[in-house]
């Protein structure tokens, strides 16, 4: 992982104060205008961080923007999980506006650009714009209509907007260098003919601004003083000026870039995500294998976690990619401390506890949380019956192994210790059943000294064991760089996913979606919310207990 550190990058704040100690700006406002065509995902997490806690730390004011230029791709859906998602992370915005609101002044702000021969109407196709671009290294070629009188200009234009020609049919163009060093600067189309229903302002426009028109007459509109965006758009920033000069804006917003947010060996953009739910690869856009914001939620990770990870990787120019065990790091720091302590046994093995009397169940005290002892106890029942993990039996095992096999006495975690005596097989000669003896001197807490063993076994008594299902994740795309012909979507790891139906303690029946705990040995699970019903527990493991990740080194 590249070293990214919060304290020593973040040049926008010293950027913000000087404009403050300048008196080039009073009040800070800044915006955060997702497109609403998708679902929020770890890259916007920064952007909606950097936004708020910019406006916040100055005493300013952060917008809620939806940039709704392009209704094919838009939906009232992608809207309120948005505003959802904005909200779970911990933030609420200032004043919230819809792009769409300003259609006609942009229209008007396009008609005057054409009165100052500043945009023409140009009849060629989107691909021939294209191919008279230029490149790097050679200049664009000028429309052949790039001289239309400012009358024609209008009439089209006014034209346009009336629906009178099809999709594709013209566009409106800046008129400002074709030989431009900055390709962005080479004509860049700022309105198109797009007969489509947009979900704000239903069939009223037929025309609709380019985003890089509208976003920084947008800035401009509602006063934004520090237009905060990610790297990506720097190229687009002397369009972005020029925009606000040559329409006469009385505002003059100023756009600062940001590094974007990468996570290593994970999907983040809304095409691929779209296209995996689409293709029945993922369940939804909430998917707990995506790093949607949605997604980290139903898989358990907690905003307070995300807020501490995006902010200690600091805001700089320099990008890199992240170790996504550094933001399964900071879910372990937040849960630690609030997650209660279960027992739930994945891989169910049977054992039958010969010398345990009959019919009798006991209940055994356990602390809900070792490190926060607030937390209080809980009792769990035990009998002659229980499951213990799969994994913990071997009947031939290597040297050094500490758990159960024949002749061998472990601890049960808050019960006592055991002994196997007999191995039970079915007639394929799998191990279904332990026959176990154990010795009631060694309760848990009572002080017993007599011998010391060296595994401690969790389980689940098994007459009261709730049924559960736990989902546990690997990372979506197989390591490795992959080659040039290979696409992301063909590095899919076929193994993201594995389910497995097992069993938990009795008095975890009553767990909801988003319920959190910690599962002795297992990780931090969380109750899914997509699959539990009353009927049935549903959980998805949020992170292991453990990590070769190492905090200080980052």
């Amino acid at each position: 992982m590249d070293n990214i550190h919060a304290e020593s990058s973040n040049f926008i704040r010293s950027i913000v104060e000087e404009d403050l100690r300048e008196g080039r700006v009073e009040k800070v406002v800044t915006r955060f205008p997702p497109e609403p065509n998708g679902y929020l995902h770890i890259g916007h997490a920064r952007a909606i961080i950097i936004n708020f806690d910019t406006a916040s730390a100055y005493g300013g004011r952060t917008h809620l923007r939806f940039d709704d230029t392009n209704p094919t791709k838009e939906d009232v859906e992608y809207v309120q999980a948005i505003q959802e998602d904005i909200r779970w992370l911990g933030f609420e915005w200032d004043a919230l506006y819809y792009a769409s609101d300003y259609f006609e002044e942009m229209y008007n702000r396009a008609v005057l650009l054409i009165k100052k021969g500043l945009a023409y109407v140009d009849d060629q196709t989107q691909e021939e714009i294209r191919a008279t671009r230029g490149t790097l290294t050679e200049p664009g070629i000028e429309s052949p209509y790039r001289n239309r009188s400012v009358e024609e200009n209008l009439d089209l234009f006014e034209r346009m907007r009336k629906g009178e020609f099809k999709d594709g049919e013209r566009v409106l163009r800046a008129k400002v260098d074709m030989k431009s060093p900055n390709i962005n600067m080479r004509d860049p189309v700022i309105y198109r003919v797009l007969h489509a229903h947009h979900h704000n302002t239903g069939d009223k426009w037929c025309i609709y601004p380019m985003y890089t028109f509208a976003h920084p007459l947008e800035d401009a509109i509602e006063g934004v003083t520090h237009s905060l965006c990610s790297l990506e758009f720097e190229d687009q920033r002397p369009f972005y000026d020029w925009v606000i000069r040559e329409c006469e804006m009385e505002a003059k917003p100023r756009q600062y870039e940001f590094a974007k947010l990468q996570i290593d060996r994970a999907i983040i953009g809304k095409r691929y995500i779209k296209q995996l739910v689409e293709q029945g690869v993922l369940d939804g856009w909430d998917d707990p294998r995506v790093y949607t914001l949605s997604g980290l939620r139903r898989r358990g990770f907690t905003p307070e976690a995300i807020r501490a990870f995006v902010r200690s990787t600091g805001v700089s120019k320099s990008g890199g990619t992240v170790d996504p065990r550094m933001l399964e790091h900071f879910v372990r720091e937040d849960l630690k401390l609030k997650a209660p302590r279960t027992m739930a046994v994945l891989r169910p093995l049977k054992v039958v506890i010969t010398n345990y009397p009959e019919g009798q169940i006991e209940m055994l005290e356990a602390e809900n949380n070792s490190e926060n002892p607030e937390m209080g106890t809980r009792l769990i029942p035990f009998s002659r019956e229980i499951y213990i993990e799969q994994d913990d039996f071997m009947e031939n095992p290597p040297p050094k192994y500490h758990r159960l096999y024949p002749g061998n006495e472990v601890r049960l975690k808050h019960a006592y210790f055991i002994k196997c005596n007999e191995v039970i097989k079915d007639e394929n000669g799998q191990v279904v059943e332990l026959r176990c003896t154990y010795d009631p001197e060694t309760k848990s807490g009572s002080g017993f000294t007599g011998r010391k063993v060296k595994g401690t076994l969790h389980w689940v008594e098994a007459t009261q064991a709730v049924p559960a299902e736990f989902r546990l994740y690997e990372p979506l795309i197989q390591e490795g760089e992959g080659s040039e012909e290979e696409s992301l979507l063909d590095r899919i790891n076929p193994n993201s996913l594995e389910i497995l139906q097992g069993y938990i303690e009795p008095n975890m029946k009553d767990a909801k979606p988003q319920d959190k705990f910690q599962m002795f040995r297992h990780g931090y699970f969380n109750v899914d919310s997509k699959y539990t019903t009353p009927d049935k527990l549903v959980f998805n493991l949020i992170v292991s207990l453990k990590s070769s990740f190492d905090p200080s080194k980052a």
